[in-house]
């Protein structure tokens, strides 16, 4: 991504590391597209048909309005403040630090998540063919996998993810073909093209629609990562911009076909396996081979999060750990000969776990472990929206003009239209994450003399 890192002299006698700008728009919605996967709806889709009632596209759709808009605010203060840290960084700047570190602090929770919920999923998935096999099981095979990659220093490599990217587009475009083919076989083109995934004047309620959008939203989480490339971008104040909303539209149109295609193919709402409706509905349209190839790569995809997630959680403990921001005797530590966190590794595994068989008690544990995800998520994107308003609306950066959509009425909107989705996240989410950002209150608070001192900086940055 960087070409070449030359320097450049300072006032004083030091140099410092000046970043060659290399990437295009292209590379940058490319790498979007890396991030969030062409598979993103797949573990979704009965989930959140099941809470919409059979309307998961508009779900969808809704989400998009927010993700839009947000990453709009996105696009712009990263041009201003290009780092890992996104949302952390913009509210510390643009509004406030303590704000900041709590904005922070909800996003940590997302980083501790990522192992848990790709253990959930495939666990929920597994369990739904197999019965014998308990939930509880499944999910203790699974992270200790994970954690036994991590703990060895196993990461994926940059080939591996290009073919699971390639087998992830070429599993959806098979999918694709033979949903229509199977569409159009039973009811030609009218099945085809159909406003009954949209809208259906005998099942249509909104307040059950409004309901799932929660959980839809998890389809565009990780476009954010596009910013953490700012430094590297060919006019940066353009391309970073569009590329953000584009990765969003572009994941949005994608996701909709998919969950548009897989509801014309199986249109009721009730699925002996949610969590693996999508698998079953490839079975009807392709067979067992279909069915094979889209669990592989969707369980291949969840194991590469998981892993990728469980590490680079850890390293943010470390990080943490090292500045003395938590106990430095646990949180800093690194193994010997591995260089691994390994003290963080396994306080993750127990934490997702545990996390997972509670989660897991009501037999909602996917669902329950996407919304408390998004509960983090969504503080971010609220606090984004918000320090875009501040900045560009009130405080105003020197050299630009107001200008009243961009800099006041989309931020603001932004701002509700996320503010209304956190809003309808699940009372265990809200709990829990409610919970999480008390502790981090406390903390802040014992940490910053009372909220007199500016609190201590988290460092989002890989290391």
């Amino acid at each position: 991504m960087v070409d070449a890192i030359p320097t450049v002299q300072t006032n004083g006698s030091k140099t410092v590391p000046h970043l060659r700008r290399v990437l295009t728009l292209w590379d940058l919605i490319f790498y979007g597209m890396v991030l969030i996967q062409p598979i993103a709806p797949v573990p979704l889709f009965g989930v959140v048909q099941e809470r919409s009632h059979g309307y998961i596209v508009d779900t969808i759709l809704i989400a998009l309005v927010a993700m839009m808009i947000t990453a709009f605010s996105y696009g712009r203060m990263a041009a201003l403040y290009p780092s890992a840290g996104s949302a952390y960084t913009y509210v510390s700047r643009g509004l406030n630090h303590h704000l900041g570190f709590l904005v922070g602090w909800a996003m940590i929770l997302d980083y501790l998540l990522l192992p848990l919920i790709n253990a959930v999923w495939v666990a929920e998935t597994i369990h739904g063919w197999i019965h014998r096999i308990p939930t509880f099981a499944l999910l203790a095979v699974f992270i200790g996998a994970v954690t036994f990659m991590n703990l060895r220093g196993i990461r994926a490599s940059a080939l591996a993810n290009k073919l699971l990217l390639v087998s992830m587009c070429a599993v959806i475009g098979a999918f694709a073909i033979l949903a229509v083919r199977y569409i159009f076989h039973f009811d030609r083109w009218d099945g085809v093209f159909s406003a009954l995934p949209f809208y259906d004047p005998k099942t249509f309620d909104f307040g059950v629609i409004r309901s799932a959008v929660p959980l839809a939203a998890l389809t565009y989480i990780g476009f954010d990562g596009v910013t953490t490339l700012a430094e590297d971008v060919k006019n940066p104040k353009r391309n970073v911009l569009l590329a953000t909303v584009l990765v969003c539209l572009s994941v949005g149109v994608l996701g909709g076909i998919e969950a548009y295609l897989a509801q014309r193919v199986w249109p009721g709402f009730h699925f002996e396996n949610v969590t693996g409706a999508f698998m079953d509905i490839c079975m009807r349209v392709g067979g067992r081979w279909m069915f094979l190839a889209m669990t592989l790569v969707t369980i291949l995809a969840a194991v590469g999060s998981a892993l990728t997630g469980g590490l680079g959680a850890a390293r943010l403990l470390f990080g943490m750990g090292r500045d003395n921001v938590l106990p430095r005797s646990v949180f800093g530590h690194l193994h010997p000969t591995r260089n691994t966190p390994n003290y963080n590794i396994w306080i993750i595994a127990i934490l997702a776990f545990a996390g997972g068989v509670v989660l897991s008690i009501n037999g909602h544990g996917y669902e329950n472990a996407a919304e408390l995800l998004n509960f983090g998520a969504f503080i971010a994107f609220m606090g984004a929206n918000f320090a875009t308003f501040w900045l560009f609306g009130v405080k105003r950066v020197a050299g630009l003009k107001i200008n009243l959509l961009g800099d006041v009425l989309l931020p603001l909107f932004g701002f509700a239209f996320c503010g209304w989705i956190w809003l309808n996240l699940n009372t265990i989410a809200k709990i829990v994450g409610g919970l999480w950002l008390a502790i981090g209150i406390i903390y802040l608070g014992f940490r910053t003399n009372w909220f007199r001192e500016k609190p201590v900086i988290i460092d989002f940055t890989e290391g």
